[in-house]
């Protein structure tokens, strides 16, 4: 239950990455204005690593092991991103609603279930032991 759960979490915020980088890309064909920052550079940075966080949400859901270590590190990663939110960039909303979702995928990929789950394959029989 709990790989399935951080399998959504995970999925959301690939999902969310994914998103952004596509309007990104629509906003530099519209001609919006990019002096500060390249729309398509940055599109392209949020597609390739969002991707990759979509493609581990998906792997949990389906009960792949590999996905764990990629949500996990894109989590952690998270969290300075939400403090920024919510300090510097004087946006508690959105700093505060990231900052719950990355704890609550951390917490359900570090649940014991989730752990139980992860170790299956590599437990020892008890008359090995």
């Amino acid at each position: 239950m709990t790989v399935r759960a951080a399998g959504w979490l995970v999925s959301l915020e690939g999902l969310a990455g994914v998103v952004t980088a596509i309007v990104l890309i629509v906003r530099a064909l519209t001609g919006h204005d990019q002096s500060e920052a390249s729309g398509v550079g940055t599109a392209i940075w949020f597609g390739v690593l969002f991707g990759g966080v979509l493609a581990a949400g998906i792997g949990l859901l389906r009960g792949k092991r590999w996905g764990r270590a990629i949500a996990v590190i894109a989590n952690l990663l998270l969290l300075p991103v939400a403090w920024s939110l919510l300090t510097d960039s004087h946006q508690p909303l959105w700093g505060s609603l990231l900052g719950l979702v990355a704890v609550a995928g951390l917490a359900a990929l570090f649940a014991p279930a989730t752990s139980r789950f992860m170790a299956q394959d590599y437990e020892i029989p008890a008359d090995d032991a």
